[in-house]
């Protein structure tokens, strides 16, 4: 069981991770950041319109199912949103340098470091 900064900082150990941060999708305000390369703010309150985006649209759907992670491909860049599936309304967000990770690695990684968190 590990807290906040230790999962984080755990994250970071991934291949290929820049920065990784803890977002409360209701507000879109960061809980805890690590790493660099992004505005983690201005990224935690963005990624927060995509969660709520993507819950809406799968309540509309009538899908009863939960969101393990999202999965945003850029050109140099992979972004995991991971819901915290004991935590409600949380997320891990992690970046990672495409040309230096492993996505299935990074996954794992970011489920294993989303089911120790205690908040």
């Amino acid at each position: 069981m590990a807290n906040i900064n230790e999962s984080l900082a755990k994250l970071l150990e991934v291949d290929g991770a820049m920065c990784d941060a803890l977002v409360d999708a209701n507000s879109g305000m960061l809980l805890g950041k690590a790493g660099s390369g992004l505005d983690l703010d201005l990224a935690a309150a963005g990624n927060t319109e995509v969660v709520r985006a993507k819950m809406k649209t799968m309540k509309s759907l009538g899908l009863n199912d939960a969101i393990e992670d999202i999965l945003i491909t850029l050109g140099k860049q992979y972004h995991i949103i991971r819901p915290v599936a004991s935590k409600p309304g949380l997320f891990l967000y992690l970046v990672l340098d495409k040309n230096r990770s492993n996505l299935a690695l990074a996954r794992r990684a970011a489920q294993e470091v989303e089911q120790a968190l205690q908040i």
